[in-house]
């Protein structure tokens, strides 16, 4: 009996010393997309001022691949101890209702570390397309099944599954045009080979004031600071919201005390003016939860985007 106390207590100090000493030696911030998207730059914002708090390195890490699954299931196999952890999106929700088959649950495979913010997305067009409403862009498109597209940052990006959702939802018929990434989508906005982008905040605010793209509406429920005068969607399609959350995952096993650690120390540090500013300045609401509530968002945001992915009929093999 004494024996099993012993290594009980051993346990549990073993326990709380990987607490303490997180990190002692560098940390990977893996993201599943390909550099300068919205997650790749979330993590720069802060991994310097976290490598120098913490006196380690933080290596973000860019494994992009098959919409974010390839980088994520890196995390998923890694060892449970808060040294590789996943910068995740909506998105991680997404792919486990788009995709047929999956090399990890996003649930069930992960556990929520650190709650970073949440940003909304941008209905674009090209200036030259006549609607300048959403209620007109409904009507138009609704008129000619089959003669407009909508272009994308690849299938199953939050961008596609926003339109797809959008035009499920309305009841129109759009060909996707599907794109390696924003930037690309939007460039076939501009060169009017697509009528229509949905784009995350961070990559919609430069084009605010380029008389080439109208702006028709924003994807929150609600007016948003980021995108002053532009009227929601859901002001005219009704239920239509679309947003995304930012977190750190870690793979499901890392000890709780690990957890509680690093939902610490980065709060602590998204909380400081000049990094929260960073974030503002990509269209993100910075916001900080326990690791308890993370992982209640995303039970409950996974249920919704089931929905999302039901509605737009996208499915990706």
């Amino acid at each position: 009996m004494r024996t099993f106390l012993l290594v009980i207590l051993a346990f549990f100090s073993l326990q709380v010393n990987a607490a303490d000493a997180w990190p002692s030696r560098p940390v990977k911030l893996i993201v599943p997309f390909s550099a300068g998207g919205v997650q790749d730059l979330l993590a720069r914002s802060f991994s310097n001022e976290l490598a120098t708090v913490s006196g380690q390195s933080v290596i973000v890490e860019n494994r992009a691949g098959a919409g974010g699954t390839v980088g994520t299931n890196l995390v998923a196999k890694s060892a449970p101890d808060g040294y590789t952890l996943v910068v995740a999106a909506a998105s991680h929700n997404i792919n486990g209702s788009l995709y047929s088959k999956m090399p990890y649950d996003p649930l069930k495979d992960f556990t929520g570390a650190a709650y970073l913010g949440n940003t909304g997305y941008v209905l674009m067009t090209n200036a030259e397309f006549p609607p300048k409403t959403v209620a007109e862009f409904i009507a138009l498109v609704k008129s000619k099944p089959g003669q407009f597209n909508y272009a994308s940052a690849g299938n199953g990006s939050a961008s596609h599954l926003a339109m797809a959702y959008f035009t499920g939802l309305a009841g129109l018929e759009m060909t996707h045009i599907p794109t390696k990434g924003t930037g690309e989508a939007i460039n076939e906005l501009l060169a009017g080979r697509s009528q229509a982008v949905i784009a995350a905040n961070i990559s919609a605010l430069p084009f605010a004031k380029d008389s080439r793209i109208r702006f028709l509406g924003v994807t929150s429920e609600k007016l948003t600071p980021f995108v002053p005068g532009v009227q929601p969607i859901n002001n005219t399609l009704k239920g239509y919201v679309f947003d995304s959350w930012f977190a750190l995952l870690a793979p499901a096993a890392t000890p709780k005390e690990v957890i509680n650690k690093i939902s610490t120390d980065i709060s602590q540090l998204i909380k400081r003016p000049e990094i929260s500013e960073r974030f503002k300045a990509q269209g993100i609401e910075v916001g900080t939860m326990t690791p308890e509530e993370l992982n209640q968002l995303l039970r409950r945001n996974y249920e919704q985007m089931a929905q999302v992915v039901k509605i737009s009929g996208a499915k990706v093999d």
